[in-house]
């Protein structure tokens, strides 16, 4: 079974641009606020690995605009970890605008790294809680 994570938010004024349309960037804070609450939906914390020296740097993100999101907006952002291999992680993102439309969607893969070398680890053998609740939650190809 999949879990999607899910955050509700009210756009503010500082997220727009001149047109009073939320600026392209601001989904990209928008995805790691999804990647956070994901995360602590499956009861963990990103402070916890960087904690031992392992960090988890976006390697690629996309992202596609559907409709444009405006100030005083609510938004709800869906996440949910699209794949999974025990080294590289893939979460796919939804933002869903007030009429329960799709207004953007992306994706961002990521590795876990030591902090110090910047070198990759296994989380299946460094993190095997998390291994186990990515591989139990991940999408099914």
């Amino acid at each position: 079974m999949v879990l999607i994570a899910e955050n509700e938010i009210e756009v503010r004024y500082a997220e727009t641009d001149q047109m009073g349309v939320v600026y392209h960037a601001n989904y990209l804070v928008w995805m790691e606020l999804g990647r956070t609450k994901l995360i602590n939906d499956l009861g963990f914390y990103y402070a916890d690995m960087e904690a031992v020296g392992i960090l988890s740097p976006v390697m690629d993100i996309q992202a596609s605009y559907k409709i444009p999101v405006r100030y005083g907006d609510k938004v709800k952002i869906k996440t949910w970890i699209e794949k999974y291999d025990g080294l590289r992680v893939i979460y796919g993102y939804e933002i869903i605008n007030g009429e329960n439309e799709v207004s953007a969607t992306g994706q961002s893969s990521h590795v876990c790294v030591k902090k110090d070398t910047f070198r990759p680890i296994s989380i299946k053998r460094m993190f095997p809680e998390w291994h186990e609740a990515y591989e139990q939650n991940k999408k099914q190809d």
